[in-house]
């Protein structure tokens, strides 16, 4: 009789056990998702998380939200981290998309499913899926608008034109570079426009981390070679953490005033400081990327792969990570200027009035 109880106890142990493991995907409270970040300094990623979190909070799932202080090491052990506790998903912003390859294969390994978010992660062949906007058009965009700003295509100029390009460790500067290029290089070619300071090539505009100071220290040196007697026509900045480095340099060298206006200047990412500089004609636009929308799409991608249905992408053949062709999903950007910023900006809902004021 005993040895039919403990028999009976044993089936019932075990079935418990499976019925467990499968709530694992049809109980989302089960189911603990990891977002490791680059850092909260930066207004976009902060967004970034908070959006994420928010909607996967709304769905039932854990989230295990880390940001590194733009540190590599401390991102790897933060994902170390998160694979020990168990997560099924892990979606990273790399801050150095090449080095943390060893701690993804671990990842990849233990069946977790790695999402790319934002930046391309290179030479893993572990990373699943990649979330992003249009990167290359974000530098078309911008371009666009320095040839429509200052009417190239029938203005002959020359104008004065200096380029500040992202950071040479995230992948999506050379996509914001290579589209604004597309489009500005024939008329560099041409002499349309004047780069005195000669740096077009990435490598000689690229702004390490993407920092304000960095930018600002590199225009002193630019504007040297201008002098008090020539001024800049036109700045593509590929975002705004950079313009406001250029701004900062500019304002310092006396411009802003109706003799030396500032000239026309990009940026991306439409943050509550370059807003209010969009509205005093310090800035001129600024790319929008809605981080809502991205942080949407991400949880929806995450959400089919815990559930094990076919994962939504819209490019198999853009984003080739020097491993492989990485499936992905692109999201649309637009613009943001002192025209339409309020339908962009406001109305949206993306900001308040006060948010900006």
């Amino acid at each position: 009789m005993k040895k039919i109880v403990c028999f009976i106890t044993l089936i019932f142990i075990l079935f418990s056990l499976s019925a467990c493991s499968g709530e694992n995907y049809s109980d989302s409270s089960k189911n603990i998702v990891g977002i490791a970040l680059p850092t909260h300094s930066l207004q976009r990623w902060s967004q970034d998380g908070s959006n994420m979190k928010e909607q996967f909070e709304q769905k039932g799932y854990n989230v295990d939200l880390e940001y590194a202080n733009d540190d590599t090491n401390t991102q790897i052990q933060q994902i170390q981290n998160m694979i020990i506790r168990g997560c099924k998903v892990i979606i990273i912003g790399s801050i150095d998309g090449t080095k943390i390859t060893d701690i993804i294969k671990e990842a990849s390994d233990a069946g977790i499913t790695i999402i790319s978010y934002d930046r391309l992660i290179r030479n893993s062949e572990d990373i699943d899926y990649y979330a992003t906007f249009d990167n290359y058009m974000v530098g078309s965009i911008q371009g666009q608008y320095i040839i429509d700003s200052l009417n190239l295509t029938s203005n002959k100029g020359p104008f004065n034109f200096e380029i500040f390009a992202g950071s040479p460790d995230d992948n999506n500067a050379t996509f914001f570079y290579n589209g604004a290029m597309e489009k500005l290089k024939p008329y560099i070619d041409s002499g349309v426009l004047t780069v005195k300071s000669g740096q077009t090539e990435f490598n000689d505009v690229a702004t390490q981390s993407w920092d304000t100071d960095i930018a600002a220290a590199r225009m002193d040196k630019i504007l040297e070679i201008y002098g008090a007697n020539e001024k800049i026509d036109a700045v593509l900045s590929s975002n705004d953490s950079c313009a406001m480095g250029v701004m900062n340099s500019l304002t310092k060298a006396g411009y802003g005033s109706s003799e030396k206006p500032f000239p026309i200047l990009t940026g991306q990412d439409c943050d509550k400081l370059n807003v209010p500089a969009i509205l005093k004609g310090q800035q001129s636009m600024s790319v929008f990327k809605d981080t809502r929308v991205l942080a949407s799409k991400v949880v929806e991608m995450t959400e089919s792969i815990l559930k094990g249905e076919d994962v939504e992408i819209n490019d198999t053949t853009s984003y080739d990570n020097g491993k492989k062709i990485i499936p992905s999903y692109l999201c649309e950007p637009t613009y943001a200027d002192k025209n339409n910023y309020k339908e962009i900006l406001i109305d949206s809902g993306y900001y308040s009035e006060s948010d900006i004021r």
